[in-house]
């Protein structure tokens, strides 16, 4: 089993910032990588960004590029996000994302809130 917490999300300006956590614990030492991915109203679930446990390798979704940094804190077991220049359209709910044996865990989500 394989918990996962986030928290950061809220209610930023266009053009602002907000870093995201997410805290894992359980069977962590067999994640191979964790994910953000979001969900808008009315749209489907769409991959954010990844990082692997081991290495730290990165990649993201070409509309995050340049403004989101994945990152990992191995001692604390946590991932972040950290979002910059936000747009109106980065609006959603957040969701940390890992896959252990095969099967797939997800956080409960946090909701970012960008205004125009």
């Amino acid at each position: 089993q394989v918990q996962l917490v986030e928290s950061g999300g809220g209610l930023v300006q266009a053009g602002g910032s907000l870093r995201l956590s997410c805290v894992a614990s359980g069977r962590t030492l067999s994640t191979y990588a964790l994910d953000w991915y979001r969900q808008a109203p009315g749209n489907e679930r769409e991959f954010v960004a990844r990082i692997s446990w081991i290495g730290g390798g990165t990649n993201y979704a070409d509309s995050v590029k340049g403004r989101f940094t994945i990152s990992r804190d191995g001692a604390k077991n946590t991932v972040y996000l950290q979002m910059s220049s936000l747009k109106p359209e980065d609006t959603a709910i957040y969701y940390c994302h890992t896959v252990v044996d095969k099967q797939d865990y997800w956080g409960q989500g946090t909701q970012v809130t960008v205004s125009s």
